[in-house]
């Protein structure tokens, strides 16, 4: 298991779940619910913000959000 914003471009994972934080409701009314699949599409250049895909549509997620998320990296991306 590793944080979201430890995923390279093009990386498929699944949620697994959310560190206990402010940001937590916010994410699940995104879309970012636990058991789905998330893509990162783009990283900027300084690392923050990062591009997700998510429930069939595109969200930019500041690096301190992607980092309270848990994921579990799809082998075969």
């Amino acid at each position: 298991m590793k944080r979201l914003s430890e995923l390279a471009i093009g990386k498929r994972a699944k949620i697994i779940s959310f560190e206990k934080d402010e940001i937590f409701i916010k994410l699940m009314e995104m879309g970012c619910i636990p058991g789905e699949i998330i893509k990162v599409d783009q990283i900027a250049p300084l690392g923050d913000p990062i591009s997700i895909s998510v429930a069939g549509y595109n969200l930019s997620l500041r690096l301190n959000e992607a980092n309270s998320i848990f994921v579990e990296e799809e082998i075969n991306n």
